[in-house]
């Protein structure tokens, strides 16, 4: 069975005589060239062995072979031998011991997608954007990112120290206490008659537990229900079969996303069920540069339908899907980029990302902050990962810049972003703005 991904990387052994090729022995499958190379990396693997300095473990220099050509064709395929795998079904279910911490590799760094709600590694405010570059003192810097990940997960009490490097701040430590990361990826509660709803990440509960905090906010309400905010910032995406089944709840049939792969004819479509939760309710959904895959998912499929007004900033940009391999007892899998997925109205938002209807930064930057930004290109995003794939439409990234609406100087709030979508849905031109959009 594979198991289908759309967020950022998580986290064998052949017999030397497989790389054993005869260039010359099979003319006519026109792979001679691959069998030199196989023969190449043979004789090089039979000198690591015989005249390396030191004695080398050949079981991780395999897995670590076959992980470097899996890496080096995108940010997001890897090999998970079967340890990591099975950490890798144990996460997709939800509960797990480690961080809370979402992460892809970038220019031999740790880059943090986003940290979990309510885990070590919110509580330690790690952000979206930062780098990791040592674990307890001892750096980091190009190792393969499953080693990373290895270290950061652990014993629950157990403690680690890691060394952040983030934009305009000296390097610093940060030391968090590992403990069991249950993903609850759904909160909600209700403010007078708006309904918020925050998801943290699509997991197999995701789906299912949206529709109890939909249900509850409905029955606490009344029928005095005046809007929704659906909050996906710095969710970095799951499971795909949940993102369609979120969109579902807010939309009563139509396409929510397709997937198309290397042949022309590897095309599917996934609509939503019919039967939307909170019907004529107005809704705004928050994105940020942490919003990735499922979430982008979610955010187009309701802004292309005309079901929500999307604001915030540009999402991440992570338009492609995984599946993960399996390759047969104790060998692991492979966790394999093999399509793109696509919004209802047919744009890929790899590199691009949604931008969104109405943009509001959470944070101010001067002229001279933005400008750093641009000379140094620390924009953090799919497009900017290293080995990121193109967008196949041509379409790219807007160009950093500051938006109009950001937090006043003096501003002393604690979340400029949700205060203005709750300002929007309250203000009366809120239905003139749905009207234009349909």
């Amino acid at each position: 069975m594979r198991l289908r991904f759309i967020g950022p990387a998580l986290a064998g052994v052949i017999g030397l005589s497989a790389f054993v090729w005869n260039a010359d022995s099979s003319p006519e499958n026109g792979h001679a060239d691959t069998y030199q190379q196989l023969d190449l990396f043979a004789e090089i693997l039979a000198r690591v062995q015989t005249e390396y300095v030191a004695d080398v473990d050949e079981t991780e220099v395999m897995e670590a072979s076959i992980d470097g050509m899996l890496t080096s064709l995108d940010p997001h395929s890897s090999y998970l031998n079967p340890e990591e795998y099975r950490s890798m079904q144990v996460q997709a279910s939800g509960e797990y011991g480690g961080l809370g911490i979402e992460i892809t590799q970038q220019d031999g760094f740790i880059l943090v997608v986003s940290p979990m709600d309510d885990t070590p590694a919110s509580r330690a405010d790690i952000q979206s954007g930062d780098y990791i570059s040592a674990i307890n003192g001892e750096t980091i810097v190009g190792q393969p990112m499953n080693d990373s990940l290895k270290q950061m997960r652990g014993a629950p009490g157990t403690d680690i120290n890691l060394t952040i490097l983030r934009e305009n701040v000296e390097p610093f430590d940060v030391s968090l206490t590992r403990e069991i990361i249950k993903q609850n990826s759904v909160s909600y509660r209700l403010e007078d008659t708006i309904g918020y709803v925050r998801i943290s990440t699509f997991n197999e509960r995701t789906t299912d537990s949206l529709i109890e905090a939909l249900s509850s906010l409905k029955k606490e309400a009344g029928s005095t229900m005046t809007g929704l905010v659906l909050d996906l910032r710095n969710n970095p995406g799951g499971l795909l079969n949940q993102a369609v089944g979120v969109s579902s709840a807010f939309l009563d049939g139509g396409e929510v996303v397709s997937t198309r792969g290397r042949h022309p004819n590897d095309v599917q479509r996934y609509n939503a069920r019919q039967g939307e939760k909170i019907a004529d309710v107005p809704i705004i959904v928050l994105i940020n540069g942490g919003s990735a895959s499922a979430a982008e998912i979610v955010a187009g499929a309701l802004q292309d339908h005309n079901r929500a007004i999307i604001m915030g900033e540009t999402s991440f940009g992570k338009g492609s899907v995984q599946s993960v391999i399996p390759l047969g007892p104790q060998r692991g899998a492979i966790r394999l980029t093999t399509s793109r997925y696509y919004t209802p109205s047919n744009a890929s938002i790899q590199g691009a990302g949604i931008e969104p209807d109405v943009e509001v930064a959470q944070t101010r930057l001067s002229e001279e902050e933005m400008a750093d930004i641009e000379k140094r290109r620390k924009r953090y995003s799919e497009a900017n990962l290293r080995n990121a794939l193109e967008n196949d439409q041509g379409r790219e990234r807007r160009a950093p810049h500051i938006p109009a609406d950001q937090p006043p100087v003096d501003y002393e709030g604690e979340d400029y972003q949700l205060e203005r979508a709750f300002g929007k849905l309250r203000s009366t031109d809120f239905a003139s703005d749905q009207s234009q959009k349909g």
